[in-house]
């Protein structure tokens, strides 16, 4: 029970961070079968529409306090580079799959650490920039143009096109969220996730695209599309994921439930299921090979359970201490109390009386 003094959570945050981190699970654990049946082919495209966009949101949302450098360092960096490395030791000793410690290249779902550091650390510096909002869509949006960047260097690409949902979350006032609250919201929001699960279903022509245009990786040459098409496409991709964002917080219950403590532990679950996703998809032929509606249930069943497990103390306590990793604080040496005629500062002080009295 919190006292008086402590600020009371608001579960509304908490029930969306642990409905994105089971749509991130979900989002990855599909992603070898997702074209072998038409429900997990819709349900791919739903998931990757809103999750990343959502969730950068949010963290942007609770990112308002500016943070030093140092305190960046211990509170992202540190953890970054010491996921690398467990990723390294998974890929070299478990799975026996030729990788290198090439920090500037994040491994699998790490790059979101790096971008949440990078943006971190540059918005207070962003946010001095006349229309900076603006330069930020910009930016995002060309940033498909550019072709032949390293795969992945940095993560670059990603940073770019996913910043403006970061800023739209620093800037967003709780109490706008509780005004849109309202019933009519409710009903538009539910109304209009409804007509996309529709059109996802029976519209044909967008699966001439890939799902990749959600990811925010991809130049528009690689997913084959010429620059113009490739802005307009992304600008779409931004306004469906700026609405799902919208309806998620409209739709999703203000009120404790039996999963919102899932909420405070999103960093363990995100950790632990990339490297049970890496072992899996790596390891095994399992999930290259869902394709039928029973195995698939199967599948989103399995996610639930690893969600929940991954949330338990076990694992958090684990991300909670390389998050609060710090140098050692060593104590300072000893220095014994000396008479006052023996002290540095009183010496002169006492000589001056002796030979220049008042």
């Amino acid at each position: 029970m919190s006292s008086p003094t402590t600020k009371p959570r608001d579960y509304l945050f908490d029930n969306c961070k642990a409905f994105l981190i089971l749509m991130v699970v979900l989002g990855h654990f599909t992603e070898g079968s997702y074209q072998h049946t038409d429900f997990l082919y819709t349900l791919k495209w739903l998931i990757v529409s809103f999750h990343m966009p959502a969730f950068i949101f949010i963290s942007g949302y609770f990112s308002k306090r500016e943070l030093s450098l140092s305190a960046l360092i211990w509170k992202l960096g540190v953890p970054y580079l010491v996921y690398e490395v467990v990723y390294y030791l998974l890929y070299t000793l478990v799975l026996h799959r030729p990788t290198s410690l090439a920090l500037m290249f994040p491994k699998f779902s790490l790059w979101y650490i790096l971008a949440l550091f990078v943006w971190r650390l540059v918005t207070p510096y962003v946010k001095k920039i006349p229309h900076h909002f603006l330069l930020s869509i910009a930016a995002g949006l060309l940033i498909g143009c550019v072709d032949g960047m390293p795969s992945n260097f940095l993560s670059i690409p990603r940073i770019l096109v996913f910043y403006p949902f970061f800023l739209a979350g620093m800037y967003c006032d709780r109490s706008w969220i509780t005004r849109l609250r309202t019933k009519t919201s409710r009903l538009a929001s539910l109304a209009g996730v409804v007509a996309f699960i529709i059109f996802l279903v029976l519209e044909p022509r967008h699966k001439e695209l890939s799902v990749k245009i959600f990811y925010g990786r991809y130049s528009y040459e690689f997913l084959g599309q010429d620059p113009i098409a490739g802005i307009l496409c992304r600008i779409i991709c931004y306004a469906v994921g700026a609405f799902m964002t919208f309806a998620i917080l409209m739709l999703m219950t203000e009120r404790q439930t039996a999963f919102s403590y899932i909420g405070t532990r999103t960093m363990a679950i995100y950790i632990f299921h990339g490297l049970t996703y890496s072992c899996l998809r790596r390891g095994t032929p399992l999930l290259d090979h869902i394709n039928t509606l029973a195995g698939s249930f199967i599948l989103i069943a399995f996610c639930i359970l690893l969600t929940g497990v991954f949330s338990l103390p076990q694992f958090t306590s684990i991300t909670n201490r390389i998050a609060s990793l710090s140098l050692p604080q060593h104590p300072l040496p000893h220095r014994p109390v000396l008479p006052p005629f023996h002290r540095p500062e009183n010496r002169l002080f006492i000589w001056k009386s002796t030979f220049y009295p008042r």
